[in-house]
């Protein structure tokens, strides 16, 4: 039976797991990046692969960086014949993909040789991509540039974000895993390198790319907002306070006011000039507030607002 090291750490990660389980799979051990605090009550909280790898039984490995670490020796002298990662965080030094009798495969949330690095689902959203898939990759070196097993697409829908394109790219990813596994093991499959030509590539977000900027059009105001929720969240500023915008539509209407401008205010809409069309925001969170629909607000916090008011001023 295939000896099969799992390393991941989100929520992306587990269906991946607990399905390699499920098929009978020998998952000897799980890599997961360290429990952090988390939220305004800095409560340490385990990654939701440590938490399934719990339920599992299965041994747990969790490296501040893997490289060098007592961790990483232990894991090489486990002998494992696969390591497969899925979003685990860390670059995984040559030594340990070299481990592997049958090497390491990376369950990689794009279409590569597009957006290869750490957020290619973000970049997807908010660059206006219309689908995105997942790509079974060789994991080499280089980032997320190895010879590509096998890939699968998916649309990416007007009303998705961060948050459900992950939750469907998991279960693609998931599936695409189990359909390779086989013949990946059998050595059977043939793979396909990657055009390097076609090569983009996401960095993590920055602090810059969460502020809305509304001299730019509804679209991709819109964009912004879904490719950065449920995390890290999109903000203006509004009272010399942040004010994180989490969900938002675009109304198609011609505007003359300067971006930025409250045109309309009601009890259950409030509507903001941009470039080009408006933003009607529909989910926000006023800073030191709990998130809430923008008809709490509008009876709470937003009765000081008044149309022509300027968010980002």
């Amino acid at each position: 039976m295939t000896r099969i090291v799992f390393m991941g750490t989100p929520a992306f990660s587990v269906p991946i797991l607990e399905a390699l389980v499920a098929n009978q799979y020998q998952v000897i051990a799980v890599v997961t990046q360290p429990d952090r605090r988390v939220g305004r009550k800095k409560i340490l909280q385990a990654p939701p692969v440590k938490a399934s790898a719990v339920k599992l039984g299965i041994p747990i490995y969790q490296p501040e960086k893997i490289k060098d670490s007592r961790e990483m020796a232990e894991i090489i002298a486990l002998k494992p014949d696969l390591i497969i990662t899925a979003a685990f965080g860390q670059f995984l030094p040559e030594a340990l993909l070299q481990s592997a009798s049958l090497g390491a495969i990376n369950v990689h949330a794009s279409l590569l040789p597009k957006y290869r690095g750490g957020a290619p689902v973000h970049y997807a959203i908010m660059n206006g991509d219309t689908k995105t898939g997942v790509t079974i990759i060789e994991m080499v070196k280089k980032m997320d540039a190895g010879t590509m097993w096998a890939q699968r697409e998916i649309p990416i829908e007007m009303a998705d974000n961060v948050g459900t394109m992950f939750d469907k790219l998991s279960i693609l990813g998931k599936t695409l895993l189990l359909d390779t596994l086989p013949s990946y093991i059998a050595g059977t499959l043939k793979g396909e390198a990657q055009d390097e030509s076609l090569v983009s590539i996401t960095p993590n977000i920055t602090p810059e790319q969460e502020v809305i900027d509304w001299q730019k059009d509804a679209m991709t105001i819109y964009n912004q907002i879904r490719g950065l929720y449920p995390w890290p969240i999109a903000h203006t500023t509004w009272q010399n306070e942040r004010l994180k915008i989490q969900k938002a539509e675009v109304i198609n209407e011609a505007v003359t006011a300067l971006p930025g401008t409250i045109v309309k205010k009601g009890k259950k809409e409030l509507l903001v000039a941009t470039n080009n069309g408006l933003i009607s925001i529909k989910e926000l969170q006023p800073f030191g507030k709990a998130s809430m629909p923008i008809t709490s607000f509008l009876n709470g916090l937003g009765q000081k607002l008044k149309v022509g008011d300027r968010f980002g001023e």
